[in-house]
């Protein structure tokens, strides 16, 4: 009897154990959608605007369009993003058809930093599309000379270009490194945007002229990046923008509105939380959207409330830890889980773009991977049964015999998905780097 309510106690367990991880994938991938649905509407905003830009026959298109060259860059940094996006919503499309909650996971990991590339990006872009309207505006009425203006648009050009550059790397390192260089940045560009419309407005020859002005910048910087950050306007003038800002109880950023919504906390709570997004690429976000009064701030400093309101905790911070590497040693050999010398099996099986099977490798400790491979000698790790990828091909092999055809992709992740957690292996994979 005792035994029977030992084997009863132990399956609850393990059934409510699987239903917290399927919760968990389900919420996960639910603010995954909402996350990609507000990026997704920021960069179309941005490319309506970059076109209206383009297409009028005024202030930047005037002339001989010389500074069209400038909303070109911007259309050139969209289109990487939109990218980034477009394979977001692959993976979480692919993630949603498959069967094991471990894996889903896993998939919107892979997808994560995509998410993050876009989300910076897309903040730093609408700096950009902040300083091509002041552009406009100064070209059509007048209020800035042309060659300066033209100087300090390729000035700026050049100091966002290693950041985009890096954004759009693809490698994760490089967009976190990337991401927590972006708020000194956009610190940096508000000033210089403040300082350009006080010459501006300086410029206006009568008081007409500085309503225009007025209600010209008001439209600039209507959904801009630097909307909390701007200081106000000459006393003499009316007042541009200019909000205080203070912290909630929860520990939420709040201006005359509120800067971190709710929603959006909650959204990244739940990524940040399933490692899907990284809390230092959420908080140079954050520093960003919080106006000045946060973008003074050291790398990745924000008031505890505001971290606790994001999800952060030991786990979280455990799951972006950078390992051994971090400190100086070996970076850990990376594991194909997918072995890549059946490339062209897995291919035909839906293994291509970003799910090609060098997306699919986990970081482990050495002594650990040697012995998935049966010891360090790989020749005679073939030799045994159980070796990673003579086991993990056989089972796919067979599952293909006895169904008489093709295993889907989703069929093949499903049954990896099963032997990683047999081996022990952790499903956070992590691109091939080609160590």
């Amino acid at each position: 009897m005792t035994a029977t309510l030992l084997v009863l106690l132990l399956l609850s367990q393990s059934d409510s154990a699987e239903r917290e991880t399927r919760q968990r994938a389900v919420s996960a991938q639910l603010a995954f959608r909402g996350a990609l649905r507000e990026v997704s509407g920021s960069t179309r905003r941005i490319s309506g605007e970059l076109a209206r830009l383009k297409a009028s026959s005024r202030g930047l298109a005037s002339g001989n369009g010389v500074f069209l060259r400038y909303a070109d860059y911007g259309v050139t940094q969209l289109r990487w993003m939109e990218a980034q996006l477009a394979a977001a919503t692959r993976l979480a499309n692919a993630a949603s058809e498959v069967e094991d909650p471990d894996m889903q996971l896993a998939l919107l990991r892979v997808a994560g930093p995509r998410l993050e590339a876009a989300m910076v990006g897309s903040l730093l872009l609408a700096v950009w599309l902040d300083f091509l309207n002041l552009a406009d505006v100064a070209l059509r009425q007048q209020l800035h000379p042309v060659e300066t203006l033209f100087a300090d648009m390729w000035r700026r050009q050049e100091m966002l270009e290693p950041t985009m550059t890096a954004l759009s790397s693809r490698e994760h390192g490089q967009v976190e490194a990337a991401a927590q260089d972006v708020p000194p940045l956009v610190g940096h560009l508000t000033s210089e945007f403040a300082a350009t419309v006080e010459r501006m407005r300086v410029a206006a020859e009568n008081l007409q002229k500085v309503l225009l002005l007025k209600e010209a910048i008001e439209t600039v910087t209507m959904l801009s990046t630097m909307r909390l950050s701007l200081p106000s306007m000459h006393p003499s003038a009316p007042t541009l923008v200019g909000i205080g800002l203070a912290v909630g109880g929860d520990g939420v950023m709040m201006g005359t509105r509120i800067v971190v919504s709710a929603e959006w906390v909650e959204l990244v709570r739940h990524l940040v939380r399933a490692g899907v997004l990284s809390l230092p690429v959420v908080s140079a976000a954050v520093r960003i959207q919080a106006g000045q009064a946060m973008l003074a701030r050291a790398h990745g400093e924000l008031p505890r409330g505001v971290r606790e309101a994001l999800g952060d905790g030991p786990k979280v911070r455990a799951m972006h830890e950078t390992g051994k590497a971090g400190a100086g040693m070996s970076e850990p050999p990376r594991h194909h889980v997918l072995p890549k010398e059946f490339r062209e099996w897995f291919e035909k099986r839906g293994f291509t773009g970003e799910m090609d099977v060098d997306q699919f490798c986990v970081k482990l400790e050495r002594a650990h991977h040697e012995a998935i491979h049966g010891g360090g000698n790989w020749k005679l790790g073939r030799t045994w049964p159980g070796e990673w990828n003579r086991m993990i091909m056989k089972a796919l092999q067979d599952a293909e015999l006895r169904l008489g055809r093709l295993l889907t992709r989703n069929e093949v992740l499903d049954i990896v998905a099963e032997r990683m957690k047999v081996y022990k292996i952790p499903m956070n994979f992590t691109p091939w780097g080609g160590q």
